[in-house]
């Protein structure tokens, strides 16, 4: 019985061996996937042929080349920094530098130069707007005088150019020969920038003692260009009701009659229409006032004669 059972147990001993080997292999096989392959080729030890092959095999093929670069992209790359400290620097600081700093402060300087300059012009528009008055004009009108050379002289006669008017009298013992200093200070300091704009005139409060004789010889010690007014006692008034200026003198004087005179200390500004500007008083310093004169000047849009 033993002797028929043997060659059936080798049968199924070699089924069992193969089955065996089989699993075996197929372990062997799961541990080899499972390791890690950059560890498994550092371990190998390479010679040249295998490094020389290996390099040609890893090689891209020319027909992929192509497809493996770069896509296109708008944004440029990361640049390079020589030292860790510079990276760290250029991070921690962001997109600000001197230079952006630098511009901010420019802008900003002349953003508020500007806007400081257009605040300071629309108020003198405003100003010299508001003195025109509606219909008849606050300051300034109709007048008819005779200047120190004798001739006639009306409103019209300012137009053209901008106009400096003073009132005073030959007489005054300290003020008019002081404010007098000032117009020179002013006229020379406005031609010096903005050329002959400026027409500046003197009008008699005085017309009794005033004759244009007088007016002459007076001014000429001032300044060579003020233009001397005188009129009668009658035609002085209006003028200087126009003008909005106290006028206290006497109609009837006498010759050799002691008697004051008093008047209002301003100096008139009136644009190159002949319309009042803006009355510049006693605190203004020369440089102040032409600072004033000047400003009109520069905004005035119109023509000026010269």
């Amino acid at each position: 019985m033993a002797s028929m059972f043997k060659p059936s147990m080798r049968i199924a001993e070699s089924d069992i061996c193969r089955q065996c080997l089989r699993l075996q292999t197929r372990r062997n096989l799961f541990s080899i996937s499972t390791q890690n392959p950059k560890s498994e080729i550092r371990s190998r030890p390479l010679n040249a042929s295998t490094a020389v092959q290996s390099s040609r095999t890893t090689q891209p093929s020319p027909r992929f080349a192509k497809s493996n670069a770069r896509p296109f992209s708008s944004t440029h790359p990361s640049r390079a920094y020589k030292t860790v400290e510079e990276a760290k620097t250029r991070y921690k600081l962001g997109p600000f530098s001197w230079q952006a700093g630098a511009l901010f402060l420019l802008a900003g300087a002349g953003l508020t130069i500007y806007f400081r300059y257009e605040k300071a012009r629309m108020a003198r528009a405003r100003v010299a707007e508001a003195n025109k008055g509606v219909g008849r004009p606050l300051v300034g009108g109709p007048f008819h005088l005779t200047d120190m050379h004798g001739r006639e002289f009306t409103e019209k006669d300012l137009k053209g150019k901008y106009s400096l008017v003073y009132f005073g009298f030959t007489h005054c013992p300290d003020i008019c020969p002081e404010e007098l200093d000032k117009m020179a200070g002013m006229i020379d300091n406005v031609r010096e920038k903005y050329g002959d704009v400026l027409k500046p005139v003197f009008i008699s409060c005085d017309p009794a003692r005033d004759t244009p004789e007088v007016m002459r010889r007076y001014l000429a010690d001032f300044h060579k260009d003020i233009l001397g007014m005188t009129g009668t006692w009658q035609e002085v008034k209006d003028v200087c009701r126009a003008y909005r200026v106290y006028f206290s003198t006497p109609p009837d004087v006498k010759p050799g009659q002691d008697y004051l005179v008093d008047h209002s200390i301003y100096f008139y500004l009136m644009d190159p229409e002949g319309d009042f500007v803006e009355a510049i008083g006693r605190n203004f310093t020369v440089d102040a006032a032409s600072r004033v004169i000047g400003d009109h000047v520069a905004d005035w849009k119109g023509r000026i004669e010269k």
